[in-house]
């Protein structure tokens, strides 16, 4: 099957329209005609993650984060970018990337993948983009959805490091309250802490928060950052699953490699 088939699944599931200006989400390298022998999906497309394509004979990979966001004048290996670039290219391997545009949908996107994970039920877009949304897609960045039965800030905050796989959360101060109404952003979320409060969220789960912005939670919501990699981490369970529930023809597979950047001592 040629690898066209696969992206307009892709581009279906999470149209590019929905990407942020920013973004460069889509085809990265490779052609759309080549045929598909099988799939790689993770987070980032490091050397590492080529590499174990090549090793493995997939010749396909799916990430979430684009491995080029602006454009590049000369490519000779100097960073870890080209570097991958060159690897793909040498080795006849296609790179599409799906990144903000499923950050945007609530169906089968980022966020409600989180809210799976966490159980969290009546899931709704934090900040709806009307102008995009349609009968077929509701678009908009964020969730915020509620537990069955609220949770004590202490339970919350273990629940979601045991659902979220993560070896430590920053967070502000324990507030005198329950947590039922949870906002969510996977990856950078702090432009949507003002419209979590206002939506009434007990907690706000997200990462990259800087020192000075735990500050703007200003004893109203607690900010739950579990850190980029641990919120998106899913994303790669979700593809696998969507991409072998659609094709018979060719397998995917999750990545063994932990591309996060950021290690814990």
């Amino acid at each position: 099957m040629k690898l066209k088939a696969l992206i307009e699944f892709l581009e279906n599931l999470a149209p590019p329209k929905f990407q942020e200006s920013y973004d460069n989400a889509g085809l990265i390298v490779g052609t759309p005609e080549q045929e598909i022998s099988s799939v790689l999906i993770a987070l980032d497309s490091t050397e590492e993650v080529i590499q174990e394509a090549i090793d493995n004979g997939h010749n396909v990979v799916i990430a979430h984060h684009p491995i080029i966001f602006s454009g590049l004048k000369k490519i000779n290996g100097k960073n870890y970018i080209e570097r991958a670039i060159i690897k793909a290219i040498k080795n006849d391997i296609a790179i599409f990337a799906i990144h903000t545009n499923l950050d945007n949908v609530l169906v089968n996107g980022v966020n409600a993948k989180i809210a799976e994970k966490l159980g969290l039920q009546n899931i709704q877009i934090l900040v709806p983009k009307s102008e995009l949304s349609d009968d077929n897609y509701q678009v908009g960045s964020g969730i915020i959805g509620a537990f069955a039965n609220a949770k004590t800030p202490q339970e919350f905050l273990a629940f979601l490091k045991h659902e979220m796989q993560t070896s430590i959360i920053r967070h502000t101060k324990i507030l005198d309250q329950s947590i039922k109404n949870v906002a969510v952003c996977g990856g950078s979320g702090r432009f949507l802490l003002e419209k979590a409060i206002q939506a009434n969220a007990d907690a706000f789960i997200s990462a990259d928060f800087k020192y000075h912005e735990f500050f703007d939670a200003n004893d109203q919501i607690l900010i739950a950052d579990i850190g980029h990699y641990e919120s998106e981490q899913f994303t790669i369970e979700l593809l696998q699953m969507l991409i072998n529930e659609n094709f018979s023809t060719f397998a995917a597979h999750s990545t063994r490699m932990v591309t996060n950047p950021i290690k814990y001592f």
